[in-house]
């Protein structure tokens, strides 16, 4: 007999309902509602739009009806981004985007509390001017009386369940994105909150990747003309539910989940946490059955997104597909940008900004269209290198291949030039690894599956994974030294 559940998965652009259905051998996906994820900005300030968000989880849930239904139902978001309840239950205000201009100079900020170090030590987690410990640091000094009419946190994944199910929970690998919570205790770090004065009666209790937390309310059954279902705490961060998907039998592998963010890395069993990692600023974040992410955030597909969100409102609309072949059409290795130089960080004119930090760094200044395009996709597989030589450094291991996962396994040039960067084979797929993270867990935790190690066994063979070679070493390898100077 075939078991089906729902799985959710928002991006920053994007969310999807889709259903998974296992026979007992392979797991089929089904997209049955896709819908735009748009930031509301009012005043200055922006916002996730999460009233509406939810209401696409009911046209999600309706449509897995009309389907044929489901066993089970898991949501997997972004990191960071929480909503604060008062006590009846009702939001606070709606969630602020990660990109607000809130968070900006927090991080420094935070070094009068507690020194960047003491902290590294204590979460494992990469410094990002949007975790969410920075963003509370940043209400409590200009917006106290939000956190004062606050009485309950929920990250965006344990919001959204909580509006279908009424509990208030917080899931581990979710609650690790915060830089809060202590990685040897697997608990709130009690010196961070009694630091930073956040009141730990804010934060509920963390419970394990893969626990049911409850069913769906009695009041959306009736509303929608379902049946319950089991609500699943999946590995919500949706990076952690990528790597849960990994086509990988073996255990020592690299990894890049590639989508708005580039999360590059690999899976350890316990923290890395050494001289290594906090130089590098890597982060170690909690995934399934307690293991660690040891990655680096990299700012990914953000900028080709927004750059062509830019052209729309010039006037031209591009497919990325041929966004990608103006890129193929012009001169390699020209011109670079790091891609997490702050300007690149925040919504706007990227082509505009990629043009003037060529020209700040004596470099080539990219003109056409398909030049910025080149120009933003190399130095994108270039910093993959300097990441990959970090990770190598920080875990004493060598990869002899990178597997890269998630909807940027579409773009065939940025997979092709990262082989060539990193002189490495480069696997890509799956493209849904972020939804077959969340039925996989869903399917171990209803007992379908047995174990991580046999979902990820059965999810290898059901992949038709792309292959690219490594080639032009010399002519990439002399880039990457320019690149290192561009950078700094």
């Amino acid at each position: 007999m075939s078991k089906r559940v729902l799985a959710f998965d928002f991006g920053a652009s994007s969310g999807r309902a889709i259903i998974g259905e296992f026979d007992g051998e392979k797991i089929t996906l089904r997209e049955v509602h896709r819908f735009s994820n748009d930031p509301v900005t009012i005043n200055g300030t922006v916002y996730w739009d999460v009233q509406r968000l939810f209401f696409e989880i009911k046209q999600g849930i309706l449509k897995a009806k009309e389907d044929g239904g489901f066993d089970s139902i898991g949501i997997d978001t972004w990191g960071v981004d929480f909503g604060l309840l008062r006590k009846d239950g009702t939001l606070v205000e709606n969630p602020v985007h990660y990109r607000d201009k809130r968070n900006d100079g927090m991080v420094e900020r935070a070094k009068e509390y507690m020194s960047h170090e003491k902290m590294y030590d204590i979460t494992g987690i990469q410094f990002m001017d949007f975790n969410t410990i920075f963003q509370l640091l940043s209400l409590k000094e200009n917006r106290p009386y939000i956190l004062e009419e606050a009485d309950t946190l929920l990250f965006m994944p344990d919001l959204l369940a909580y509006m279908l199910s009424g509990v208030k929970s917080t899931e581990y690998s979710i609650a690790t994105t915060s830089q809060m919570v202590d990685l040897k205790t697997r608990d709130w770090s009690n010196e961070i909150l009694d630091t930073f004065g956040i009141k730990k009666s804010l934060l509920t209790d963390i419970v394990p990747t893969g626990t049911v937390i409850g069913k769906l309310s009695a009041d959306i059954c009736e509303e929608l003309g379902v049946p319950q279902a089991d609500i699943i705490s999946v590995a919500s961060h949706d990076t952690q539910s990528a790597i849960s998907a990994a086509p990988c039998e073996y255990e020592d592998f690299a990894f890049i989940s590639s989508g708005t963010w580039s999360l590059f890395g690999t899976e350890v069993k316990e923290p890395v946490l050494n001289e290594a990692s906090k130089k590098l600023n890597v982060t170690n974040e909690g995934g399934y059955n307690y293991s660690i992410a040891f990655l680096k955030n990299i700012c990914g597909l953000w900028l080709i997104q927004e750059s062509r969100r830019q052209w729309i409102r010039e006037g031209t609309e591009y497919s990325y597909a041929e966004l990608e072949k103006l890129a193929l059409e012009c001169e390699p290795l020209k011109c670079f940008i790091d891609p997490d130089a702050p300007e690149f960080a925040v919504m706007g004119n990227i082509p505009k900004r990629v043009k003037e930090y060529c020209e700040k760094t004596n470099q080539y200044v990219p003109q056409s269209v398909g030049e910025i395009m080149r120009c933003i996709y190399e130095s994108l597989a270039l910093k993959y290198r300097l990441t990959f030589d970090g990770i190598m450094e920080c875990t004493g291991k060598a990869y002899d291949r990178i597997h890269v996962m998630g909807g940027g396994t579409k773009d065939k040039l940025l997979l092709n030039m990262t082989a060539q960067s990193c002189n490495v084979d480069v696997y890509g797929g799956p493209i849904e690894a972020t939804a077959l993270g969340n039925i996989a867990i869903q399917l171990i935790s209803s007992g379908a599956i047995a174990d991580i190690k046999e979902a990820r066994k059965i999810i290898a063979k059901g992949e038709n994974l792309k292959h690219h070679t490594p080639e032009n070493r010399d002519e990439w390898e002399e880039a990457y030294k320019r690149f290192i100077k561009v950078i700094g």
